[in-house]
């Protein structure tokens, strides 16, 4: 993979697994510095952990550091921004990755399990951001990308969508409010469904057509083009990774 990214350092939120992971190593494989952030750092109910896709990353020939980030708890970000920039010198590129899909007639859901959905989708987002942000702006610009969806179908994901449509509105504003400041913000959602391991376990044995499955790399090429963008490029949009090729 061309190395346009080389000299540049990324951190991707949610990267244990799935979509993050894919994009993790797809920046790493273009060049970048990967700061692979996320909670697990020993298997849990689903494979994969922060530790296991660092060390792909540097067997690839890549650099990459695991920096364990609980997205809801604004201290634990803190120290993942931290340690990233003390190993690293800065940051670049953001990706704002991680979230949890919860499937409940909205007549029944839990407010405790709202409330964790909006928490991880939308306020983890907000923190990450707001933690990567004076770092990007310290390099002279950068890219800050969300990983939204475009979907609205599937029954009982209702506090799902919609803190990834506020994420969204978080996001283009932000376009504006960071133009000056040469960074780009952009989000990105798949084209179709990716089959990652929350879907295959959170997906309440949905049957999805063979023609509706994303193939992950998807993601992680758009995710390339768009970590490299600055304000003077692609900027305060939501993009599917199939239309960027």
């Amino acid at each position: 993979m061309p190395q346009v990214l080389h000299g540049k350092t990324a951190f991707v939120a949610g990267a244990s697994r799935g979509i993050g992971a894919t994009i993790a190593r797809h920046l790493a494989a273009a060049g970048a510095a990967v700061a692979v952030a996320a909670r697990s750092e020993v298997e849990g109910r689903l494979p994969g952990t922060i530790g296991s896709v660092a060390d792909e990353i540097v067997r690839a020939g890549g650099r990459a550091l695991p920096v364990t980030c609980d997205v809801t708890d604004e201290a634990s970000v803190e120290r993942a921004v931290a340690d990233t920039v003390a190993e690293f010198g800065g940051i670049d590129v953001l990706v704002a990755n991680a979230g949890v899909l919860g499937l409940d007639p909205i007549e029944t859901t839990p407010l405790r399990r709202w409330q964790r959905c909006l928490d991880v989708n939308l306020t983890g987002v907000f923190l990450v951001t707001r933690a990567v942000i004076p770092h990007v702006r310290a390099r002279g610009g950068g890219s800050l990308l969300a990983i939204t969806t475009t979907g609205v179908a599937m029954a009982g994901a209702n506090a799902y969508w919609v803190a990834k449509a506020a994420a969204e509105r978080l996001y283009l504003g932000l376009a504006h409010d960071l133009r000056a400041d040469n960074v780009a913000v952009n989000c990105l959602s798949p084209s179709r469904v990716v089959l990652t391991e929350g879907w295959r376990a959170g997906g309440a044995g949905l049957e999805v057509p063979p023609e509706m499955v994303e193939p992950p790399k998807a993601m992680g090429r758009a995710a390339v083009l768009l970590a490299t963008q600055d304000a003077s490029g692609i900027t305060g949009t939501v993009q599917r990774s199939e239309d960027l090729g």
